[in-house]
């Protein structure tokens, strides 16, 4: 307890010195963790996002435009497709499920998605209050949209047209044809948490009532079609005759989120090697810190060991030293981690982007305290070893 008590003494006998060392420490700790948190929680999230669905049936265009418009809602559609054509994929002998997709409108920034009732079941998601749709011009709300809206079961409102995230309610909104909510989701952390649902009947419904017309069934279009397949050996073959054979294309969204998070992996690779040189030149400083302490101290040493301290006292007081900038590091690193990772879920909300959490403990993160302790370590093995090394008499010669 006296070599804890001491070493906390001798680290803040210098201010200065410390405080440096300090915020080095944590802000490469506080890195590594935030990149920890952000790649978890985006991984986690396009698994959610993307579980069971297997393929994206839509216009042609770009694959990647069709995942990420169709299944996370984070860009804008290809285009439209007959619903005729969709309709006849269900009778496909490699389709187990066929869940289609509508577009083209929002509310407060928030996407108005036409599907049926399937597409609420596919992930889970359970009424928090009121019921699903039943008829046209009936909506559910998500999670965040109810929350950030203020809508209740009951109220109306009116959608607007355009996908594009942060639109105003009164921007080229739709106040002929409003929406009657008939119910809200509970949170589910997926893609439905920031969506209006409704059938696609009302979507058809509303851009009629804007071309004042209507035309029959066999001129209906939907934007998208998600997929789910019977057999995985569906994955080789489907494709390939939906891209040939039809005037659609297929996109696969395991092999497109791979190629996604394999372009994201360049800039948190860059990030990463950022982190370490951080702290790299936390652990220099560190190491330079304490090898001028025991030059400095030296008669402190002298004196700690003509009252009775053995070496091994002396190399302690400066692994203690070391062992509390780690600790004291590693809490403000974590921290500061967390907060950063906190603040750009924040920010990612406001923009009715993909939904990361805040507070998370992914496993990767027990190797922050490992990295902590092994980097003051390391650190400090050198001036301990020399503050072992050194005698008595060395030490008061010197003096």
């Amino acid at each position: 307890m006296r070599t804890i008590a001491f070493s906390w003494r001798f680290l803040w006998s210098r201010p200065l010195t410390a405080a440096l060392n300090l915020l080095l420490l944590s802000l490469g700790l506080a890195s590594i963790t935030f990149l920890l948190l952000v790649s978890h929680q985006i991984n986690s999230a396009f698994e959610r996002d993307l579980a069971g669905i297997d393929a994206v049936v839509g216009a042609k265009g770009s694959p990647m435009q069709l995942i990420l418009s169709g299944v996370l809602q984070l860009d804008v559609p290809t285009g439209n497709i007959p619903l005729a054509a969709v309709e006849t994929l269900r009778a496909h002998p490699q389709v187990a499920s066929v869940i289609p997709i509508s577009m083209g409108d929002s509310f407060r920034g928030f996407r108005i998605v036409g599907t049926t009732p399937d597409y609420v079941r596919h992930y889970a998601a359970e009424l928090a209050q009121g019921a699903l749709w039943r008829s046209p011009m009936q909506a559910v709300l998500g999670a965040r949209v109810a929350r950030q809206s203020g809508l209740k079961v009951g109220d109306t409102f009116s959608g607007a047209h355009g996908l594009v995230s942060g639109l105003g309610a009164g921007a080229d909104a739709h106040e002929e044809s409003p929406y009657t909510v008939t119910g809200i989701l509970a949170p589910t952390g997926s893609v439905l948490d920031r969506l209006v649902l409704t059938s696609l009947e009302s979507v058809w419904q509303v851009h009629d009532a804007d071309a004042d017309a209507a035309p029959g069934d066999k001129d209906r279009e939907v934007t998208l079609a998600l997929i789910q397949y019977k057999t995985p050996l569906a994955a080789v073959t489907f494709p390939r005759f939906i891209n040939t054979t039809t005037g659609m294309q297929a996109a696969a969204p395991a092999l497109e989120i791979t190629r996604l998070l394999s372009m994201l992996g360049v800039g948190l690779d860059v990030l990463r090697a950022l982190a370490g040189l951080l702290l790299l030149t936390a652990g220099l400083s560190v190491f330079i810190a304490l090898w001028g302490a025991v030059r400095e101290r030296r008669a402190d040493l002298a004196l700690l060991r003509m009252l009775g301290a053995p070496p091994r006292k002396v190399a302690g007081l400066l692994l203690c030293e070391a062992l509390w900038l780690a600790l004291l590091a590693m809490v403000l690193g974590v921290l500061a981690g967390q907060g950063l990772a906190m603040l750009l879920a924040w920010a990612l909300q406001l923009d009715q982007s993909i939904m990361i959490g805040g507070l998370a403990w992914p496993a990767g993160w027990l190797g922050v305290p490992v990295l902590a302790l092994g980097v003051a370590l390391a650190s400090a093995l050198l001036p301990a070893w020399e503050a072992y090394r050194v005698s008595v008499f060395e030490l008061l010669q010197s003096r």
